[in-house]
């Protein structure tokens, strides 16, 4: 049986010093392990560093990886949504995190379990996951607060909706597209309630993951978590019956100025679900 098509997305924001082992890793990994056609594209999120020369000189040697360039800061859902609208280049569409916390073998063992559901993302909380270097202990604390906070909210058991490490099926990403709006880092959650909602089957596996030093969300941890809270709660409002009632264009200049206060991007217009 032929291996499918696959895209890997990798979005990225001013990630000059560590991208590049990350990207030589996957590539030569993938070049030699994966028989079908495999594709990454690193989607650069208003970087202000060289980011996008280090994966111009990665892409030289090897010519499935390109990269798409958004001058202005999207976030990091803003570069996925975006990304997204590639799918229909593969039958397979994935993502990681550009700092390599996500090894090429982990993102594989994802495909290799696709046939099994519409969509197949990593945890790092089930029995089974190896973490060779877990996070710190408040990244921790808030990780499960948030997992708190999502299952109260959607009821969906996933035990890490957050892992940055997911494949899905095209027919799967075409269908909800339009119903993805969040940014920001709850991003994930926007897409997995979307799917559900649309009847796509999504299931949860243990993965292999290592924790790496520079997080961006720790060095900006309550700003972030209050983000994705707030992200969270209006993902709930857009599947409520309250959600016309509310009357989003109203809302629409409070929520501006609450994501700007937390410099965060504004979540997207899209369809009501």
């Amino acid at each position: 049986m032929a291996e499918p098509s696959v895209l890997l997305l990798i979005p990225a924001y001013n990630e000059e010093a560590r991208i590049e082992p990350v990207l030589r890793e996957f590539g030569g990994y993938f070049r030699e392990h994966y028989p079908g056609p495999f594709q990454l594209c690193v989607v650069l999120n208003g970087c202000r560093d060289n980011t996008r020369g280090v994966v111009e000189r990665v892409a030289r040697d090897f010519d499935f990886i390109t990269f798409r360039d958004f001058p202005d800061p999207i976030g990091k859902g803003g570069a996925l949504i975006e990304g997204l609208k590639l799918a229909g280049a593969a039958e397979v569409v994935g993502y990681v995190d550009a700092d390599g916390a996500s090894p090429p073998q982990a993102f594989h063992a994802l495909i290799r379990r696709i046939h099994e559901a519409d969509c197949i993302i990593g945890s790092r909380w089930l029995p089974g996951a190896v973490l060779h270097q877990a996070q710190p202990w408040l990244r921790r604390f808030t990780s499960r607060c948030f997992h708190l906070v999502v299952q109260s909210l959607f009821w969906m058991n996933i035990k890490d909706t957050q892992c940055p490490c997911k494949v899905m099926r095209r027919a799967a990403i075409e269908k909800i597209h339009a119903n993805l709006r969040i940014a920001d880092l709850a991003f994930d959650v926007n897409l997995i309630v979307s799917l559900k909602r649309a009847g796509f089957t999504v299931k949860e596996v243990p993965t292999e993951w290592t924790d790496k030093i520079g997080s961006k969300v720790t060095s900006s941890l309550f700003r972030t978590s209050l983000t994705m809270f707030l992200s969270a709660v209006r993902v709930r409002l857009i599947y409520s019956p309250f959600y016309n009632w509310l009357g989003p264009l109203q809302l629409r200049p409070l929520e501006k100025w609450l994501y700007r206060k937390l410099r965060a991007p504004v979540p997207r217009r899209g369809e009501k679900p």
